[in-house]
């Protein structure tokens, strides 16, 4: 290969700089999100937070709106289904939630602005809807069912992460990860796979 030709291959400088400024703004906004919410993050100060000017926040994503919505676009990479025994599937799913939780501040952000603003309670759903809602029927013994299943895993693990990191109740702060996993294995277990109460 010519250093013509290795030059033409990479990435211009200015796309290089376009990439690193659109992740400093990306983690600004995250941790401003996360810190104040939706209502009162403001593009003035996500731009100081990331030392630009408030101009190239537009540029980039438009407006509030538009900066939410690429700021909290998550990937849960929920564990395949046919790779987990299906006895385990409780405790896996609960230790992946867990994991998620302890090491992004993503889903605290989109978790604090979901329960009180329109825009990040729409992305909430649209996260179930495509992600855990199809691990759900794919796992659970009747499909016409799955939706009230992973409103339940839902109902569980969001509330836990709500009374852990958000609200920060003492005694879920000082669970260790083991317990959480012990105490909520099971019950997400019997949401997923249980044969149907009624």
């Amino acid at each position: 290969m010519t250093g013509t030709e290795t030059d033409s291959d990479s990435p211009a400088p200015s796309h290089r700089r376009s990439d690193a400024t659109r992740a400093t703004i990306l983690t600004a906004a995250r941790e401003r999100f996360a810190a104040d919410g939706y209502e009162r993050a403001t593009i003035r100060a996500i731009a100081r937070d990331a030392k630009i000017d408030p101009s190239m926040v537009m540029r980039y994503y438009g407006n509030k709106e538009g900066l939410f919505a690429a700021a909290i676009d998550i990937d849960l990479r929920l564990p395949v289904p046919e790779k987990v025994p299906k006895e385990d599937v409780g405790r896996i799913f609960v230790e992946h939630f867990v994991d998620l939780w302890e090491k992004n501040e993503v889903l605290t952000a989109l978790l604090r602005v979901g329960v009180t603003n329109a825009a990040g309670a729409e992305r909430m759903q649209g996260i179930f809807k495509e992600q855990l809602l199809p691990v759900a029927l794919r796992v659970c013994p009747d499909p016409e069912q799955s939706r009230a299943r992973a409103a339940l895993v839902a109902s569980q693990m969001l509330g836990m992460a709500l009374t852990r990191y958000v609200l920060r109740f003492p005694p879920a702060v000082d669970l260790h990860r083991e317990e959480i996993v012990a105490w909520l294995a099971p019950t997400v277990q019997r949401y997923l796979t249980a044969p149907h109460p009624g």
